[in-house]
């Protein structure tokens, strides 16, 4: 088995702590982190290293956005797509190598982060909405070209079904849950065939969130949730995942992320 985490970590300087307790305790074979809000040079490399984590690859930026993998197996960097076409550091792709992937070699993992879009569901008096929506094309172009196993993780910033969020009625007109906005992402979804590995394992209509605001004063009590973290992948590939899970518990943690880890198994 091979399993594969994705965290918005919020700051990876932050919250470090909080990533070497996931680690040792879920000791996935590779995370991919959003949101790291460092550059290359100020990741915390060897705190990584130190368990085991030798192979990482960063896409990073001063103070902002950001993202990296880091992997007990082998990897290599294969893409920096600049979908939001403005240089922000949001996403970073790469290849599994040699025997330690088992029948995931080749497999290309895409470390992304979609723009939230900004507060106002209107592209013409809110210029993020659009550079969101735009962001998501450029995706899906890019999927229609997709020629191998390939699983796309991160924080997508869309919560598309009704389930997914804690009330379908209040959040159909705020950002992240906008008919729009899950139009768009479903022609992405459509353009590859991506089948979505959260709801492969936890069916719609069973609640199921990644993200808590920060402004909820007792979070696991209000649980006004939204599922806007994302695991997806090619059809073939699909078919070799074993296991999902999301935990919960680390919204909990000191000082935590507002997002929470997501992990998928895959036979190997």
């Amino acid at each position: 088995m091979i399993s594969v985490a994705s965290w918005n970590i919020n700051s990876v300087r932050l919250r470090l702590p909080l990533v070497t307790r996931f680690l040792a305790e879920q000791a996935p074979d590779i995370l991919c982190l959003q949101e790291i809000k460092c550059q290359e040079s100020q990741f915390p490399h060897h705190a990584f290293a130190d368990l085991g984590y030798n192979h990482i690859v960063i896409h990073g930026q001063k103070g902002y956005h950001g993202v990296a993998t880091v992997s007990r197996i082998p990897i290599r960097e294969v893409s920096r797509h600049d979908w939001q076409a403005n240089g922000e550091a949001r996403h970073v792709g790469v290849e599994l190598l040699g025997p330690e992937a088992g029948a995931l070699a080749g497999m290309v993992l895409e470390n992304v982060y979609v723009p939230a879009g900004g507060d106002e569901p209107d592209r013409t008096i809110n210029p993020k909405f659009g550079q969101k929506l735009d962001f998501l094309e450029r995706m899906t172009r890019w999927a229609e070209a997709i020629d191998r196993p390939t699983l796309i993780v991160g924080d997508f910033n869309i919560a598309p079904l009704e389930s997914d969020v804690w009330s379908h009625k209040q959040l159909l007109k705020v950002v992240s849950h906008t008919p729009i906005e899950v139009e768009t992402l479903a022609r992405f979804r459509d353009a590859h065939g991506w089948a979505d590995l959260g709801r492969q394992f936890i069916p719609d209509p069973a609640r199921y969130y990644s993200w808590w605001s920060y402004r909820s004063a007792d979070w696991r009590a209000n649980d006004r949730g939204r599922r806007l973290d994302h695991m997806w992948a090619s059809p073939d590939l699909a078919r070799q995942s074993t296991g999902h899970r999301v935990l919960e518990d680390a919204r909990g943690w000191m000082q935590p992320s507002d997002h929470v880890p997501l992990i998928t198994e895959f036979a190997s």
